[in-house]
């Protein structure tokens, strides 16, 4: 008969076989890179070490092998809660960290946070030499909020392994990011990059931690020693460069440091992309394409750069440049051949090159452009004086779920409105809703379309249940606000509604214009011209023009106001709103 310790041994080898962390136990996830940046490389916790930790001698009685039994059986058929338990109590008998470190994959799987810690630390006090234990020990206690608990963990993590130091930061950066305390966050990493000063990687994640903690200087700063240490990491150029703009409120500082960059590090092909960006943001399209040029020569056959370089000369409104480099990009096999063919549709179609548009959106699959494709294939049909074609197109279109579904028929509803059809449009969205109840984008859609046709009472009902379906739904309150205050209705109300949106959407220029009308109406035009202001600088539409043009008139600026009025409705010639705006006020 076989000696008991061995058949122990036995038992537990055949569990070994469950005992390495798959990847999605594992705690760390990657780090939100700055703007533009390419993500740092992925890094996996450590592996189980080679050498075998001191097993405890513990004989296998039948009651454990009958449990060890129960807890596989119940990972098997899904039941959680049987196996984390069962687990959890054969390694608190055995403290053998084999047993423990299934015990913590399974509580880790099945989201038993608190058994997951406590399995981890059996398995870290059986085996106190496994990085792999300790840093999941961390991770769950920085998932739980208790830094200082995870502190040492994490201290003992960098130390285990300084060879590969850099990467535990920019592993420790992605976990850390996560908390909801930015300052603490701050505070530990700078604690734990403290002995690490030249390593270029830990004053990144340093200055990482200050951005999200908005320390803007001490990010800056952190940065710019990171580059000091690593002249050539791009990353941490980016870094700087987005901290520049978050510094100044423009792009000017950054678009000069990454000139000054690409002359020292010409082959930096991210900050070139980025700086090629920055440059047709500020309409200095000759100097970006020039630098489109630089990309595409040194990387003639790399198809992700070919579409980078593509969308920034439709951006610059290069249609030449970008047609080019679209159709290299399906030369070169590029991943997403669907997205090429759809800007090339749209490139045709603003050129109103109609016949060509139509075959690049009708040569797109069933993929995640389909539906657009399908909507801008009709959208051409209806400009041609089609619209029952048009109509027909979509409704002959295959959607693959309701998602799809319900996008079409938005999409339908949207030439209807168009083509000034608003009765047509309400009823194809009510009978839509009819079909897929309680539909979140068609609640929405239909009250917008009751308010063309004047059912206040539809729009008003839509929208209170949209809310109750989706109470962080920022344009439910915007609408429902808004709608109320145009009419000088329930005017409180209607502040209030919009007021909740704006917590819900801070920085949406069309709850910002909402807020200053509704204080305009209330009285309030002073207030509320400073919210008009900020929404027209992020987004100078054609309505949010009026409003502002209006409040300025009744506050005595009627030359600012006429200012505003004619440069909207240079870009915006067909605008009922605006025409009848300036009827009103200039006869």
């Amino acid at each position: 008969m076989m000696p008991q310790r061995s058949y122990v041994l036995l038992v537990c080898a055949a569990l070994a076989a469950f005992a390495q962390l798959p990847a999605r136990a594992e705690p760390v996830v990657q780090a939100p890179p700055a703007s533009g940046t390419k993500p740092p490389p992925r890094v996996v916790v450590a592996k189980p070490e080679p050498s075998e930790p001191r097993l405890p001698g513990v004989d296998l009685s039948e009651e454990l092998l009958f449990k060890l039994m129960l807890a596989e059986v119940a990972v098997q058929r899904g039941q959680a809660h049987i196996a984390v338990q069962t687990y959890l109590e054969v390694a608190r008998e055995t403290r053998d960290p084999r047993v423990a470190q299934r015990a913590t994959e399974v509580a880790w799987n099945a989201r038993f946070t608190s058994a997951a810690l406590e399995a981890a630390g059996i398995w870290l006090q059986a085996d106190p030499g496994s990085a792999q234990a300790r840093q999941i020990i961390a991770a769950l206690l920085v998932n739980q909020a208790q830094l200082a608990e995870a502190r040492p963990h994490l201290e003992k993590w960098l130390a285990a392994d300084r060879e590969n130091v850099g990467a535990s930061f920019l592993q420790l950066s992605s976990l850390l990011g996560r908390h909801k305390d930015k300052i603490a966050v701050f505070k530990l990493m700078q604690a734990l990059a403290q002995p690490y000063p030249s390593v270029p990687e830990a004053r990144l994640s340093v200055a990482q931690a200050a951005w999200n903690a908005g320390e803007n200087q001490a990010a800056l700063a952190e940065a710019r020693a990171a580059l000091k240490l690593k002249p050539d990491w791009e990353m941490a150029a980016l870094f700087i460069a987005q901290s520049l703009q978050r510094q100044s409120g423009s792009d000017e500082e950054a678009t000069r440091f990454m000139g000054e960059y690409l002359q020292s590090h010409p082959k930096a092909s991210d900050v070139r992309l980025n700086y090629a960006r920055l440059l047709a943001n500020a309409k200095n399209y000759a100097e970006a394409r020039k630098q489109f040029e630089v990309l595409v020569n040194e990387a003639p056959r790399n198809a992700d750069i070919a579409m980078a370089v593509a969308l920034l000369a439709i951006q610059a409104n290069d249609f030449d440049a970008a047609e080019t480099q679209l159709k290299r990009v399906l030369e070169l096999d590029y991943k997403d051949p669907d997205v090429a063919r759809y800007y090339l549709g749209q490139i045709n179609e603003e050129r109103k090159r109609f016949d060509e548009a139509l075959k690049w959106y009708g040569s797109i699959g069933d993929g995640d452009q389909y539906v657009n494709a399908q909507a801008r294939y009709a959208g051409i049909l209806a400009k041609q004086g089609k619209l029952p074609e048009a109509r027909k197109h979509l409704q002959q279109a295959t959607a693959r779920d309701n998602v799809q579904r319900v996008q079409l028929t938005q999409a339908e509803a949207q030439l209807l409105r168009d083509a000034n059809a608003y009765q047509e449009a309400f009823e194809l969205l009510g009978q839509a809703l009819d079909k897929m109840p309680n539909t979140p984008d068609l609640l929405y859609d239909h009250a917008m379309a009751a308010e063309k046709v004047n059912r206040l009472d539809v729009l008003e009902g839509n929208l209170k249940t949209l809310i109750k379906l989706r109470p962080d739904h920022a344009h439910a309150y915007n609408a429902l606000g808004y709608t109320l205050a145009d009419r000088n209705q329930r005017i409180e109300e209607a502040h209030g509604l919009i007021e909740t949106a704006l917590k819900l959407s801070p920085e949406d220029p069309f709850i910002m214009d909402s807020m200053g009308w509704v204080l305009y109406r209330m009285g309030r035009g002073k207030e509320g011209l400073d919210y008009l202001h900020k929404a027209f600088k992020m987004r100078p539409d054609a309505e949010i023009a009026a409003h502002l043009g209006e409040v300025l008139w009744a506050l005595g600026q009627q030359d600012q106001a006429k200012k505003i009025w004619g440069g909207a409705l240079k870009d915006h010639p067909n605008s009922e709103l605006l025409q009848n705006t300036l009827k009103r006020f200039v006869p």
